[in-house]
């Protein structure tokens, strides 16, 4: 496992940011991390990266722990926080030599570690300004370099295409799936349709507890419980509504207002109508003109687990 996070808790006072979490991370995983403001997930990831100590539980990472051996965590780890801080003063060259540096890279591979992260997060075209010149978006490019200029194995980042416009966002994606392919990586991030699509497990954080970790698809069959059907059926006779309700497999059967011979097909827990929808189209010798599974949306499982 490349992360282990046993009991970890986080208390300010009374208050609990983090409760009593726990779970692990494969190597070559790239999970998103995902809940509410306040929800605990920033306070998590400093956590991980030794930012911050925890009250009670512990941290593993490639087999370090953050309380006996924080500094070869750090060594570890590639960090990119929310607010992203840079030295704005520092063109960008020089700012990545100087992380390489307390990053502990080799004097003699630290110009072909720069060339590659310049290269690899789109930085080519601006390489020879100050960071006071770019963009927000490219800010956040830096501060991409900067985490993964010393090749780390684990790469934690808080909200990373936080102020990249659509084109960027799709560039950095790609970036994070083919790290993913040889490293660890753990995003945060408040859109939803981006983790789905970046990410192979989703873990939802709220009030500091995990309140759900699985595949998007896997989270999405858990909130829709029952099968639901929009059916769109042809036919010259028979009462299509009450044919359909006479399966075995349907639970409901609902006209949808607006639109002739469309419903919404309920079916029982733990089973799918479909064939049988099919098969009595076929003995009817109705015309099937369409048939679709209901698919919860990401939007809604996040907001069913953390309203």
């Amino acid at each position: 496992m490349a992360i282990v996070v046993e009991n970890l808790t986080k208390k300010y006072g009374v208050q609990k940011a983090v409760n009593d979490i726990s779970f692990e991370i494969n190597t070559g995983e790239v999970v998103g991390f995902l809940g509410p403001n306040g929800a605990g997930k920033s306070t998590t990831m400093k956590m991980i990266t030794c930012f911050m100590a925890p009250t009670i539980g512990d941290v593993t990472v490639e087999g370090a722990s953050i309380l006996s051996e924080p500094e070869e965590v750090k060594r570890k780890i590639g960090y990119l926080p929310e607010n992203n801080p840079l030295y704005l003063d520092m063109p960008i060259v020089d700012y990545l030599r100087f992380s390489a540096e307390i990053q502990g890279v080799e004097k003699s591979e630290i110009p072909a570690r720069i060339g590659e992260m310049i290269e690899k997060c789109g930085l080519n075209a601006e390489k020879h300004k100050n960071i006071q010149e770019l963009s927000k978006g490219y800010r956040q490019r830096v501060g991409l370099a900067q985490a993964m200029i010393h090749d780390p194995e684990v790469l934690i980042l808080d909200e990373p295409t936080t102020g990249l416009d659509p084109n960027q966002i799709v560039e950095i994606r790609k970036l994070i799936k083919e790290l993913g392919k040889e490293k660890t990586v753990i995003l945060s991030s408040h859109i939803l349709s981006e983790v789905e699509a970046t990410c192979d497990r989703i873990l939802i954080i709220n009030k500091g507890r995990i309140v759900a970790d699985g595949t998007a698809e896997t989270l999405r069959r858990q909130a829709q419980g029952q099968e639901l059907l929009t059916v769109h059926i042809e036919a010259s006779k028979g009462d299509i509504q009450k044919e359909l309700l006479g399966l075995k497999t349907v639970e409901t059967v609902s006209a949808i207002e607006g639109k002739e011979h469309w419903f919404t097909v309920q079916s029982r827990p733990d089973a799918s109508s479909r064939k049988e929808v099919f098969d009595l189209c076929v003995s009817k010798q109705w015309y099937l003109l369409e048939m679709t599974g209901i698919e919860t949306r990401l939007e809604d499982v996040f907001r069913n687990l953390t309203n």
